[in-house]
């Protein structure tokens, strides 16, 4: 694993969610294309909370104290327990950013990680290199949610108007 590469990546990546959330209205960032669907709030949210109490945390115990039982966690739920979707957007992109910081300054402080180090989760048996890799990987994969509700936002402001020009999505 290139380790300071993803370090870096999940650095860079912090700011990639900044630039897809600047600017984006309180109306928009609480709108859901779906009653089932995330907001643009509830992302950032999200990844607020997987970065504080998941992805650091897990690996974290993983690589220092394997025979350490993981906190519970439960993102689904904490969308609604939580009230991601009242939060205000900069106050919350902004303790996402101090997270993501924090994040990286503990990752300074490790050295050289042992990534085969493994721990016994209830789906099977993960490595800290897994749980590093899904961390980075993570991230990309609200990146894409958040273009997805760009662009959804966009569909609905310009209706009855076709977007089909623009090329296929």
């Amino acid at each position: 694993m290139h380790f300071g590469r993803s370090k870096q990546l999940l650095l860079q990546n912090s700011e990639r969610i900044r630039l897809l959330v600047q600017g984006v209205s309180a109306e928009q960032a609480q709108w859901k294309p779906a009653p089932n669907s995330w907001s643009i709030l509830e992302v950032v949210n999200h990844l607020l909370d997987e970065e504080r109490e998941d992805f650091r945390v897990r690996l974290d115990i993983i690589l220092h104290e394997p025979d350490r039982k993981l906190p519970p966690i439960d993102p689904e739920r904490w969308v609604v327990e939580r009230k991601y979707n009242d939060r205000d957007l900069e106050e919350s992109l902004e303790l996402f950013l101090s997270e993501r910081q924090a994040s990286f300054e503990w990752l300074e402080t490790i050295g050289e990680p042992e990534w085969e180090a493994s721990y016994q989760m209830p789906f099977g048996s993960i490595r800290a290199g897994d749980m590093f890799a899904s961390w980075v990987a993570h991230d990309l994969l609200h990146m894409r949610q958040l273009v997805e509700l760009h662009r959804a936002y966009v569909l609905k402001l310009v209706a009855p108007y076709e977007v089909a020009y623009a090329g296929p999505w």
